[in-house]
């Protein structure tokens, strides 16, 4: 569908927009939002509100069949899904990462007002990205289970992990698709749209796992089943939205060219990013096999863990995203000290942000650990516990770190997350492995947080060398 929504038009189209002052056009920019002026702390919350939302929204897609599964299935196949949501994770953020990277040459080009360049990103980013995705699925399904096994998958939780992978793998297309129509709207100041279809989507999500989990109790490959459905109907609304409301961004027969120096800029920064995000992935991976080693139980405590830290990034994600979309747009339009004044109002925003959300996560660590596991476990919630209100204490970094991902990103400057990233991977992984047996779950709260104090002060070092330029 969404293929023909974008390449299939009528035959009056070319003669309905063929210039950008014409009325369509003029109705698809009032759907989006100049950041080049005006109040920068407003227009960043503005930004980061609906991204939140959204963020969250898509921790639920993941929340949602951990929940269902572990009430109505049991213990093995609750852990079953935390290995595999980290092993999904690993290649959902390779392509999410992707888009984050175009969505970058998205906001320059149209801080520029350079809207025929965004066409031609449009069709580039399209065209490239879904095949890349095609041979990410025919690979992620050849390896999967040597990646189970790569992780010291116990074998009682492996033949579900597999199971529920195998349905996830096979929709990662509308996976790409979503993410990146999701780009599109938010390069534009637009992020209150993907938030909507992303909503329609969760509660469809929620629905279909009731009803194929609990009703019809089809286990693992029944919340897989209804993941993938939820993608494919949030990347139809949001590209019938693009098609309809933003024309602009619509593109044409004549913009299915292959621009050279935007297909370099778009491979560069669409693989970098990719890089940057799969390799924090690689690192979670890694780290989810010394944490398999301990056990079933110390398995469903992380994967308990891990997943109300997910609703805890969101507020960073957003933050950071706000960030760059904010940034790009003025870089683009050669608004350089702008740019940096909305970098700092950020990082300032992250910071209190951060101290809310971490706060609330120490205190109310116990009971947040018992929603998820249903209330049982006499073993599973101290480790969780444990793990929240160590790793809670280090968070600051972890916000202060994604605002310089966003300022850096928004710049054009995507290599240096990757130096970050792969720092941060490095010095967890090592003293997971290095404390785990000593510490359990303790060892890898403390070993996350020395990777972001590090990667902080990396990331100040950069930004103030490239202010002294």
């Amino acid at each position: 569908m969404i293929i023909y929504i974008l390449y299939k038009k009528p035959a009056f189209f070319n003669q309905l927009i063929p210039v950008y002052n014409c009325p369509s056009v003029k109705a698809g920019i009032m759907m989006t939002k100049n950041l080049l002026m005006g109040n920068i702390r407003g227009q960043l919350v503005q930004l980061a509100f609906p991204l939140l939302l959204g963020n969250v929204l898509q921790q639920l897609y993941n929340a949602v069949d951990s929940i269902i599964i572990g009430r109505f299935v049991g213990s093995t196949a609750f852990a079953a899904v935390g290995v595999a949501g980290t092993v999904r994770n690993l290649f959902v953020f390779m392509i999410s990462g992707v888009c984050v990277g175009v969505s970058i040459l998205f906001a320059q080009l149209y801080g520029a007002q350079d809207l025929d360049g965004y066409r031609r990103e449009v069709f580039l980013a399209l065209s490239l990205g879904s095949g890349f995705t095609l041979v990410l699925t025919i690979l992620s399904l050849m390896g999967l289970p040597w990646i189970l096994r790569l992780i010291q998958t116990p074998a009682e939780v492996a033949g579900e992990a597999a199971a529920y992978l195998r349905i996830i793998f096979c929709g990662f297309l509308a996976t790409y698709w979503y993410n990146l129509c999701a780009a599109i709207l938010r390069s534009v100041g637009n992020t209150r749209i993907p938030l909507l279809f992303l909503a329609v989507a969760a509660a469809i999500n929620t629905g279909l796992d009731l009803l194929f989990v609990a009703a019809f109790s089809m286990g693992v490959t029944g919340a897989a089943a209804a993941t993938v459905i939820a993608q494919l109907i949030s990347a139809a609304c949001c590209s019938a939205h693009i098609w309809k409301r933003i024309p602009f961004a619509v593109f044409r027969r004549q913009d299915m060219v292959v621009d050279g120096g935007l297909l370099s800029r778009t491979v560069r920064f669409g693989l970098v990013s990719a890089l940057q995000q799969s390799s924090l992935y690689i690192g979670k991976l890694l780290v989810q096999g010394a944490v398999n080693s301990l056990g079933t139980a110390c398995i469903s405590a992380f994967t308990a863990a891990t997943r109300i830290e997910g609703f805890v990034n969101s507020f960073g994600d957003s933050g950071a995203e706000a960030i760059a979309i904010f940034v790009a747009q003025n870089t683009g339009a050669g608004q350089e000290k702008r740019a940096e004044k909305g970098f700092s109002a950020g990082i300032r925003m992250m910071a209190v942000l951060c101290l809310c959300v971490c706060t609330a996560m120490f205190y109310f660590a116990p009971s947040l650990i018992s929603f998820f596991l249903g209330g049982g476990g006499q073993e599973e919630i101290p480790q969780g516990v444990t793990y929240l209100r160590i790793v809670s204490c280090f968070y600051l970094f972890c916000f202060l770190g994604a605002s310089f991902v966003g300022y850096f990103r928004g710049t054009g400057r995507v290599n240096l997350p990757v130096l970050g990233t792969s720092l941060h991977i490095a010095i967890r992984v090592a003293l997971s492995y290095l404390l785990i047996t000593r510490l359990q779950l303790g060892a890898v709260a403390i070993a996350t947080g020395a990777g972001w104090i590090v990667v902080v002060c990396l990331h100040s070092f950069f930004f103030y060398k490239i202010r002294k330029q």
